[in-house]
């Protein structure tokens, strides 16, 4: 089948796709038709079987090709993307320095263009769902849901709860009638930026209407030395302590980089239920420590891997966390393995998900039909001995033939489908250095 003639079949609002090879929850198979209908996979089995129970629709034959969940960036921050190569060479907490003063200067318009960058950034990485950590901009959240929209990935957008006590009330009526909000791409969340930036009220508040809600309550914790002192300072208390004796922390808690662990608190994280967003490229690029990823995992520890806005590459992404393992923690253990690929594959694609509190993330009946067309017919995949290791450490972006959301093809060969990504790119070329421009930010490190 010709590409033109394969794009425009995959475009039904109906499919049965018959791939080379599916990525199933308990690994990959051969000969397997998979029925995408309303949004979701309808039916898998074997070929023949699906295509006697559905003798409407004929087969998509898609020969060396693999179908396989979208990645799921479980920590992203959309409004950063103008920004994204300021951070290089700069010391931690740069959010401070840079991320704060950029997005607070950003009107809605800037906001809209850097949410729709960053979201087509992310579908030309794989990733099918973004989990958004909320903008520190004062107004735009109408505007960055409008941009993931018309992009067409899945967003879980938060809104900032941080308070000081004073709009106690008043935060928290906001926060109720955003997370009754909500459209099939966009699930609303909450966040505090970190413990230190809101009472214990409102941490155990906002993280209590999350669990009523069934949605992700966001925060960062235990990401850089500084902040762990600050806290111990403070309250006597490390950030994790703090959100634990707040009554924060739970299934509802999906917690951001988590590299600085003592072990009581990896207990914690495990015995609440609480979900880390791994962040393998954030650690060498802007971070003091990497996540125990791989004895996080072995405590039972729910984990998903994000992206922090660094790098919009799926396979990169889950390449750096198994490399952070090997270099943080395997060489000196003598642990070659480090979860292999079957860990960090799961974490990109089904454990985001969990974190995220969504039904994608994997192909199996019933879930939403967030997924992948990826080209197995190049050198780097041939021969093929274990796939899911391959993935991570051996598969591109480039092989991404197609990118669907929601059962619908969002993506072809890197582009979008519907709308115009090229205009995109050259009205952001004139704008956003306006913006950074006038941001009061203060970068420690030149970047020539």
């Amino acid at each position: 089948m010709q590409d033109d003639t394969r794009q425009a079949a995959l475009a039904a609002t109906e499919l049965l796709l018959a791939p080379e090879r599916t990525l199933l929850p308990e690994g990959p198979a051969q000969g397997l038709g998979v029925v995408v209908r309303d949004g979701i996979f309808a039916d898998i089995g074997p070929l023949g079987e699906v295509a006697a129970r559905h003798p409407q629709l004929r087969p998509v034959a898609l020969p060396q090709r693999l179908l396989m969940p979208g990645f799921v960036d479980a920590h992203h921050h959309l409004t950063q993307s103008f920004g994204k190569a300021l951070a290089f060479g700069e010391p931690s907490e740069i959010f401070r320095r840079i991320w704060v003063p950029l997005e607070s200067s950003l009107d809605p318009h800037g906001l809209y263009l850097s949410a729709k960058l960053a979201a087509l950034e992310a579908l030309r990485g794989g990733f099918t769902t973004v989990c958004d950590a909320g903008t520190r901009a004062s107004v735009g959240l109408e505007a960055v849901a409008a941009a993931t929209q018309e992009a067409g990935v899945r967003c879980v957008l938060a809104k900032i709860c941080n308070d000081d006590g004073s709009r106690h009330a008043e935060l928290l009526a906001e926060a109720g009638r955003f997370l009754a909000q909500g459209k099939p791409l966009l699930h609303p969340s909450l966040a505090v930026s970190i413990p230190e930036a809101a009472t214990a009220a409102m941490l155990h508040a906002a993280s209590r209407l999350c669990a009523e809600a069934g949605v992700a309550f966001q925060v960062h914790v235990n990401e850089h030395l500084a902040s762990v002192e600050r806290s111990l300072v403070a309250r006597g208390q490390r950030p994790l302590q703090h959100l634990h004796a707040a009554g924060a922390l739970g299934p509802q808690a999906l917690l951001a980089h988590c590299t600085m662990l003592a072990p009581d608190e990896m207990l914690l994280l495990r015995d609440s239920g609480s979900a880390v967003a791994i962040n393998p490229v954030a650690s060498p690029w802007k971070g003091n420590a990497v996540a125990p990823s791989e004895l996080l995992a072995a405590l039972g520890v729910r984990l998903g891997l994000g992206t922090d806005g660094t790098r919009s590459d799926g396979f990169r992404m889950m390449d750096a966390a198994e490399s952070n393992q090997r270099l943080a923690f395997g060489l000196a253990s003598g642990d070659s393995v480090c979860g292999g690929g079957r860990l960090w594959l799961d974490m990109a694609t089904r454990g985001g998900a969990d974190a995220a509190r969504l039904q994608t993330g994997q192909v199996a009946v019933g879930r939403a039909a967030d997924f992948l067309l990826l080209d197995l017919d190049v050198p780097e995949m041939t021969p093929s001995w274990e796939l899911r290791w391959e993935l991570v450490r051996l598969a591109s972006r480039a092989q991404i033939e197609s990118v669907h959301v929601r059962g619908k093809l969002r993506l072809w060969q890197g582009w979008p489908v519907d709308w115009d990504a090229r205009a995109l790119l050259d009205e952001v070329r004139q704008t956003a250095r306006e913006h950074v421009a006038r941001a009061p930010m203060h970068k420690v490190v030149r970047l020539d």
